[in-house]
């Protein structure tokens, strides 16, 4: 078994998309459109993973995605752990471990200071045992109206926090499967708002406006709100806001972090700003 970094290339990205669709049938997103939005376009790099190859076929792939990130105060190039796959012909034989270290390698190689990612709770127990990752946090699930900030947020000090440029911004909003639509929410607020699916229930996420970037003059759409997330301690929303009872999720969602440089710590539970822009529930 063979393991190489992952390709950007239309071949490679080929490849990724039989893989998944052997892996997940019905996921039908995962196209090569997709792909070379997620893999190719990112203005903070292309992604950073590595494939398993028995001969010439591929049977493990594993990215994260860069990102800019400000972790304990400094700002940092951090990951966010996403697509893996494993072969139906080569589950069991801890290729996903593999690929895991030989990316975080590279991801350290590369100037990134720490990995983070949000697992469901059938793969939580393996990051943290496996891959060395500490559970931050489980996420909140709100649905409401209004902002889920109580005013423009005040980042600076964040534990963690993603820090949008307006490319970064721009290209995220983008993607071909379910975008996002930015639209006022405040002063030195932005407000990015998608589909869920669900008749008239909106995706809903709230950051700190891009330098450089003007505030967008369209209104959110009049529609009740779901936020996936988290925020600092003793924030409170807004609006009017509700937590959704753990019975009634489809699955819960924890994030989790790994540091891949010296003088990174995972950080505390109340200091962290995540939504869904920073990851991919929608």
């Amino acid at each position: 078994m063979e393991i190489r970094p992952v390709g950007t290339d239309a071949a490679a990205l080929a490849s990724y998309e039989r893989l998944f669709r052997a892996c997940f049938p019905g996921a039908s997103h995962l196209n090569a459109a997709y792909l070379q939005w997620l893999y190719a376009r990112n203005p903070a790099g292309a992604v950073i993973g590595c494939d398993a190859w028995e001969g010439e076929r591929l049977a493990a792939h594993y990215v994260c995605v860069p990102a800019q990130a400000v972790v304990g105060g400094r700002a940092m190039r951090v990951m966010l752990s996403l697509n893996t796959a494993t072969h139906p012909d080569f589950q069991g034989k801890g290729l996903f471990t593999r690929l895991a270290d030989a990316t975080y390698q590279l991801g350290a190689q590369a100037g990134v200071g720490a990995v983070y990612g949000v697992a469901n709770a059938n793969s939580t127990p393996g990051f943290l045992r496996k891959l060395g990752f500490t559970l931050v946090r489980p996420l909140d699930a709100r649905v409401g109206f209004g902002r889920i900030e109580r005013a423009a947020p005040a980042a600076e000090a964040d534990g963690f926090r993603r820090d949008w440029s307006q490319a970064a911004l721009q290209w995220r909003i983008a993607n071909p499967q379910r975008g996002y639509r930015l639209v006022r929410a405040g002063a030195g607020a932005i407000g990015a708002e998608a589909a869920t699916g669900k008749p008239g229930l909106r995706a809903w996420d709230e950051l700190a406006l891009p330098a450089g970037m003007q505030a967008p003059a369209q209104a959110p759409a009049w529609a009740m709100r779901l936020h996936l997330g988290l925020r600092p301690g003793g924030e409170r929303p807004q609006g009017l806001w509700f937590e959704i009872p753990q019975r009634l999720r489809p699955s819960p969602l924890n994030m989790i972090f790994r540091p891949l440089a010296e003088g990174v710590a995972v950080p505390a539970a109340d200091s962290v700003r995540l939504g869904q822009l920073d990851f991919d529930a929608f």
